[in-house]
C-alpha cells in the first residue's frame, strides 16, 4: 500500500502550506492547529486514491481531497465540543485549547473553507461535488444529533444506531470515494459502487473505533480511553451488552449509564460487563461483516484486478487496526 502513504504526504504537504497565518489569528490559529495535527487521513487518500482507480491522476482530486479533510476536521472540532472531550489525537482539543467561543465559529469558518476548495474544478464537476458534499454534510448532522438524542433515551434499537453511524460516520467515507470517481469523470455504476464500499467499510470503520475507544491504548489511540462509556453513549457495545446480559448484568449495566458520575470505576465496571456478556467478540463479529460486505461491492466495480486487490487489502487492514 505504498501509494496510500504517498497520498498521505501528498495531502499532509498541501495542508501545510495553507496559509491559516491571518487575521484575526484567533479565528485562523485554531484551524491551523486542528488541520496539522495529522490523524489517519484516511478520506482524503480514499478520494486521491479512487481518483487514481478510475484513470484520474491522484493530483487531479487534491482539491476534493482537501476539502474532505477540512470539513472532517470541522466536525470533530465541534463533536468534541458536544462531548466535552478533553483529546483528539493525543492533544487538547481546540476548545480546551482556546475556549468554547472559538471553537464554535473556527469550526464554521472550516466548513466555508471546505467548499471554497470545489470552486478550482470545471463547472460540471464543481457541481456533481458540490451536490454530494452537501447531502453527506446534512447527513452528518443528522448522525451527529441522533447520536445526541441517543444519550437521554434507554430504548435505542440496534438497527437505530447502525443507522446513526451510517450517517455520522460512513456517508463521509463514502463520499470521499465517489469524490475521486466524480474528479476522474467514471460511470454511474462506479460511482455507485465505490460510494456503497465506502459506506460499508466507514460503518465497519466506525464500530471498530467504538472498540477502541472502550479497549484502546491512549498512546496509540488518541483519544481518552473511555470516553464513551463515561458519557453514556449507546454504542453497539452497550447496545449488545444489554441484549446478552443476565437480569442482574443488565439492571448493573443500565444503573452505570443513569449518570456520567464514577470516573475510571465506571469505565473498568462497563467494560468487564462488556466482556462478561459477549460484546466485545459480537462487535468483532459485526465488523467482519461489514467489512465483508464492503468487499461484494468491488466486485462490480469496472476497474483493474490490481486495483480490486489493494482496496481489499486496505479494507482488510481497517478490520485490525489499534489507531
Amino acid at each position: 500500500m505504498n501509494n496510500f502513504i504517498e497520498y498521505k504526504s501528498a495531502v499532509a504537504d498541501y495542508i501545510n502550506q495553507i496559509n491559516f497565518k491571518k487575521e484575526p489569528k484567533e479565528l485562523y490559529e485554531p484551524i491551523g492547529y486542528i488541520a496539522n495535527l495529522g490523524g489517519k487521513r484516511l478520506r482524503p487518500l480514499l478520494t486521491l486514491f479512487a481518483a487514481e482507480v478510475f484513470g484520474a491522476k491522484p493530483t487531479d482530486a487534491i482539491h476534493a481531497a482537501v476539502a474532505i479533510e477540512l470539513f472532517h476536521n470541522f466536525s470533530l472540532i465541534h463533536d468534541d465540543i458536544m462531548d466535552e472531550a478533553p483529546l483528539r489525537r493525543g492533544n487538547k482539543t481546540v476548545h480546551e485549547k482556546w475556549n468554547l467561543n472559538t471553537g464554535i465559529l473556527s469550526g464554521d469558518a472550516m466548513l466555508i473553507l471546505a467548499y471554497q476548495y470545489f470552486e478550482n474544478y470545471e463547472p460540471a464537476i464543481f457541481k456533481d461535488l458540490a451536490k454530494l458534499f452537501s447531502k453527506t454534510a446534512l447527513e452528518v448532522c443528522e448522525g451527529q444529533q441522533l447520536d445526541i438524542n441517543f444519550e437521554t433515551r434507554n430504548n435505542v434499537s440496534i438497527p437505530e444506531y447502525i443507522k446513526m453511524i451510517e450517517y455520522k460516520t460512513a456517508v463521509l467515507v463514502g463520499a470521499a470515494l465517489e469524490m475521486g470517481a466524480i474528479v476522474a469523470k467514471t460511470s454511474e455504476n462506479n460511482k455507485v459502487a465505490i460510494y456503497n464500499f465506502g459506506r460499508d467499510l466507514g460503518i465497519a470503520f466506525q464500530l471498530q473505533d467504538d472498540y477502541l475507544d472502550a479497549f484502546g491504548e491512549t498512546a496509540t489511540f488518541g483519544k481518552q480511553i473511555g470516553g464513551d462509556i463515561l458519557e453514556n453513549k449507546k454504542t453497539y457495545l452497550y447496545l449488545r451488552s444489554l441484549e446478552n446480559a443476565s437480569e442482574t448484568d443488565k439492571a448493573e449495566l443500565i444503573n452505570w449509564f443513569a449518570s456520567k458520575e464514577g470516573g475510571q470505576e465506571k469505565i473498568e465496571a462497563v467494560k468487564s460487563l462488556f466482556q462478561k456478556t459477549n460484546a466485545t467478540a459480537d462487535t468483532q463479529l459485526l465488523i467482519e461483516e461489514y467489512t465483508q460486505k464492503a468487499l461484494l461491492q468491488l466486485e462490480t466495480l469496472e476497474i483493474p484486478i490490481h486495483f480490486k486487490e489493494e482496496l481489499k487489502e486496505f479494507a482488510l487492514s481497517l478490520m485490525s487496526r489499534t489507531v
